[in-house]
């Protein structure tokens, strides 16, 4: 069984003889539970004695020389488990952050009846983890934000100010719980949204189907997929015949007939027939594995606003730390540089964007859409130009009866297609069959012709008698070749219908064609409205990509009211067109579904996938509409649009509030009392703020801008 890690990396950056210091990141945001790793840490042999911080995000280690090294530990941690870690819950971070902010409130407001000797005792005590991650800081990383906050924790203790020392406390408990619970729940939801769905496969062993977890499935597997069954590996047909729907694959809605050695791919669904497939590519080798790694991957991804803000905090450290010590020289008042020294702006500008971006893709999954990450928003958000492919996108992808044409004066359009479901509602899974039994459906008449037990032959066809006369309705190979049935009489109205891109459906009886059905997959309802909403979002440019003939590109585009389109294109021109259009300076987001348009996906300025697409689109795509319904492209930019206006405002107001507050304290008209409320009461200000505007999944998510 595949084994799930822990850490994704694990960096020696600094070593002595018998300790070193590791900088990790955990594979699983949700699961970052360092108590948990310094427990397991310990159980590596050679290990004497671990310590963990998850401010810093090291951990440091003691060991015995004689029996290990820095590189075979390395080895190790990258090794652990995280069985442990679900085993514990997600919670771990949350109740730890809980907790927290729990203790800072018991002390803030539980203490000041108590003696000032315990008073300090027990202020000292619970400030001692800011102080050594401040201390680890400083050690490691030099001046930061946390060295800045607990040094004016110090100073207020110094100076007996317990009040402003536990108020400052429980002011950063507060942002970090509420930053902690805001990245946990989103974190869990978007790695819900993207499970793999192959919880288990059959295989063959010694002549038996045996059903296994599908994490056990090794190359050279036999694997038995049947009809309804989703192709859990990519290999090839060893025995069996079967109708697959690659839709998911290939954008497009007809079936392949699969046989001995045909190549099948993961993601494709076994409408017909069952198979037994070679494995050839398995587990890390498929694309659910990768799905799993990029959400991983895309959950600690960061927009540049969010690196942006953050660097311009650090940035700004060591001016504080100059005003500080500018103000008690000038003044000599300890209270100005203590003052000072609360007024940092690294808390907002580091949590409120974040917080932002993450309830923003929180809310949005909540309403169906998936976005992987802050720079997905931000790319959206500035896109200009919106390409969509056909199938699937602007279209249902599922095949719907449009000509009913009968050759026989004695049966109506209508008869044709009730006649022909009569016989295909045997098999109403098939796509076909499902579209000609609601076209009968739609007849109002729904007229049912009596007939003997049909045959089923696989992707083929149907067969019956009604009133002793065969009647068999399928494909053209199927009536003409198989059954003998002449059509060359009506090939201008076969050949004509074939021309419009329609499938085609022939419906033989008594041994002659009695009439033909045409299908075509058709536009979405809701289209044209979503187009015409892009355009009132700003989209200046509109277009189509699709593999369909001349005419019909041109026919959707008008329908659609599109500003161009590009037709009978191969796979990788799409990718080809994006590039070039990126070249011009256009800020493409591509919308598609299929296997094929993975490359234009991965292309485009930001790539969007629906949800009953390829898992490679899925993979690919930046954003995934997790509901079928194209309606969800224009939610999206929305969502991007405004939570971008909600960051550059909460921004301003942050620069411009604490630069007024860091005056204040420096020309000592703020106590660091007031200095601590005022600042850290702005920052909790914003992220509530953010917070409060979240919009349950009934409803679309809706993020305003502060004040």
């Amino acid at each position: 069984m595949t084994q799930d890690f822990l850490l994704s990396r694990a960096e020696a950056v600094h070593c002595l003889p018998a300790r070193v210091r590791f900088r990790c990141a955990f594979r699983d945001a949700g699961q970052a539970d360092w108590s948990m790793l310094t427990a397991l840490a310990l159980g590596i042999d050679g290990v004497e004695n671990a310590r963990a911080s998850a401010h810093a995000r090291s951990l440091v280690l003691g060991f015995d020389p004689a029996v290990t090294d820095p590189a075979r530990i390395r080895a190790e941690l990258l090794s652990l488990g995280a069985q442990a870690a679900a085993a514990r819950g997600d919670s771990a971070p949350a109740h730890a952050a809980r907790n927290a902010l729990l203790t800072s409130a018991v002390v803030l407001f539980g203490i000041g009846w108590l003696p000032r000797a315990l008073q300090f005792g027990i202020s000292a005590v619970a400030a001692s983890s800011l102080f050594r991650e401040a201390g680890e800081d400083l050690a490691h990383e030099g001046i930061t934000s946390r060295v800045l906050e607990g040094l004016a924790v110090a100073i207020s203790l110094t100076r007996g100010d317990y009040a402003v020392a536990n108020t400052t406390g429980f002011l950063l408990s507060l942002g970090e719980y509420l930053s902690e619970t805001t990245a946990r729940r989103s974190d869990m939801l978007l790695r819900e949204l993207l499970r793999p769905a192959h919880p288990s496969v059959w295989v063959m062993q010694d002549g038996q189907e045996v059903e296994i977890p599908a994490d056990e499935v090794v190359i050279g597997d036999t694997v038995i997929v049947a009809a309804g069954s989703v192709l859990p590996v990519d290999g090839r047909v060893l025995s069996g015949l079967a109708s697959v729907n690659e839709a998911a694959l290939t954008g497009e809605a007809t079936l392949v007939e699969k046989k001995r050695g045909a190549k099948v791919l993961s993601g494709a669904l076994v409408q017909e027939g069952r198979i037994a497939v070679y494995a050839e590519s398995v587990g890390a080798g498929t694309v659910a594995a990768r799905i799993a790694e990029y959400v991983e991957r895309s959950l600690a991804a960061k927009g540049r606003m969010q690196l942006d803000s953050a660097q311009l905090a650090d940035q700004l450290v060591p001016t504080i730390l100059r005003v500080a010590t500018a103000s008690f020289l000038i003044s000599g008042d300890w209270r100005r540089p203590a003052s000072v020294l609360q007024a940092d702006y690294s808390c907002a500008l580091k949590l409120a964007t974040p917080i932002a971006f993450r309830s923003a893709m929180y809310g949005a999954g909540q309403s169906g859409i998936l976005i992987k990450g802050a720079d997905a928003l931000e790319r959206l958000a500035e896109a200009d130009t919106y390409v969509f492919d056909k199938t699937g996108t602007l279209t249902t992808g599922v095949l719907e009866v449009t000509d009913a044409i009968a050759f026989d004066a004695d049966f109506s359009p209508e008869d044709l297609i009730c006649l022909a479901a009569s016989v295909e509602e045997h098999y109403a899974f098939h796509p076909l069959a499902m579209a000609v039994v609601e076209a009968a459906r739609a007849t109002g008449h729904n007229k049912h012709f009596d007939h003997q037990e049909v045959e089923f032959i696989v992707a083929h066809g149907v067969a019956s008698s009604i009133d002793g006369k065969r009647i068999v309705v399928g494909s053209r190979h199927f009536v003409e070749d198989d059954e003998g049935i002449d059509c060359s009489a009506h090939r201008g109205m076969i050949d004509h219908l074939f021309d419009e891109g329609k499938t085609v459906l022939f419906v033989g009886f008594g041994g002659r064609l009695l009439g033909i059905i045409g299908l075509e997959d058709t536009l979405r309802p809701s289209a044209a409205a979503s187009i015409a909403r892009l355009r009132e979002l700003g989209g200046k440019r509109i277009l189509m990509l699709t593999g369909d003939r001349e005419d019909r590109a041109q026919e959707i585009a008008a329908e659609l009211g599109l500003d161009g389109y590009h037709a009978d294109l191969l796979p990788e021109d799409k990718a080809r067109i994006i590039e070039e259009l990126g070249r011009s300076g256009a800020r493409i987001a591509f919308v598609g579904d299929g296997i094929n348009d993975a490359p234009a996906l991965a292309r485009a300025y930001v790539g969007i996938a629906m949800n009953r697409g390829a898992d490679i689109a899925r993979l690919t795509a930046d954003i995934v509409l997790l509901e079928d319904d194209i309606a969800g492209i224009t939610d999206a930019v929305e969502i991007a649009r405004e939570v971008m206006d909600v960051i550059r405002v909460s921004f301003r107001l942050t620069i411009g509030l604490n630069t007024t507050i860091l005056a204040g304290a420096a020309l000592g008209l703020l106590s660091p009392l007031a200095t601590s409320v005022l600042h850290n009461g702005s920052t909790i200000a914003i992220l509530l703020n953010v917070l409060r505007r979240h919009i349950g999944p009934a409803q679309r998510p809706v993020l305003a801008p502060v004040g």
